[in-house]
């Protein structure tokens, strides 16, 4: 039976603040996602599914139970965003860059497609930079822990960026202020993580 286990992060739990604060990362990565993690394996040994991994059951995650669905999508969502943080951000790749400006016109042009759809995002959810199935980079969200690379989602495709808009990711600094957790996230992206699965995406 394939087991997940919960990822170190690849940085502190106090080296995203001021943006994210050393409580609030301990608690969504100790807690919320170790919590994904346990239940997700609980569900697939209690389904009898083994050898296969997440990308495979989100292809046909519409015939799954609702457990493997909030719990894969928990485990998968949480992987991704903790890897496209990184203490102070970075430079954004040239690559990336081009891209981005083919798309949406300038950089700034997609912070505010992002940030509009992770503000807009009722309830609890995520906001995405995808690569879709044309290979042209896209802006969605999707409820609860889905994601695009479920076969329910209304935008497929491959996440290269996320934001994790569920309050237990902001509210002990940002309270119901969501906006402001949306600004500071800009602060924290990896651009290079980004372009590299922006590049795996389109090969």
């Amino acid at each position: 039976m394939m087991s997940y286990k919960l990822p170190e992060l690849p940085y502190s739990y106090d080296a995203l603040a001021p943006y994210i604060d050393a409580k609030t990362m301990e608690i969504h990565h100790t807690k919320h996602h170790q919590g994904y993690v346990n239940k997700l394996n609980a569900a697939l040994e209690e389904s009898g599914i083994e050898g296969t991994d997440l990308n495979s059951l989100f292809g046909k995650i519409s015939k799954l139970s609702t457990a493997i669905r909030n719990n894969g999508g928990g485990h998968y969502n949480h992987c991704l965003f903790w890897t496209i943080l990184t203490p102070n951000g970075s430079e954004m790749p040239a690559t990336l860059s081009k891209a981005i400006d083919k798309t949406f016109g300038s950089l700034d042009e997609l912070k505010t497609s992002f940030s509009n759809a992770a503000a807009t995002r009722f309830g609890s959810g995520w906001a995405w930079l995808i690569v879709d199935t044309h290979g042209n980079l896209k802006v969605t969200s999707t409820p609860n822990q889905d994601n695009p690379l479920m076969d329910t989602a209304s935008d497929q495709g491959t996440p290269i960026l996320a934001l994790d808009v569920w309050e237990h990711a902001y509210y002990l600094n940002y309270q119901n202020k969501r906006p402001e957790y949306i600004d500071a996230f800009w602060n924290l992206v990896n651009w290079k993580e980004v372009e590299k699965r922006y590049l795996a995406a389109i090969s």
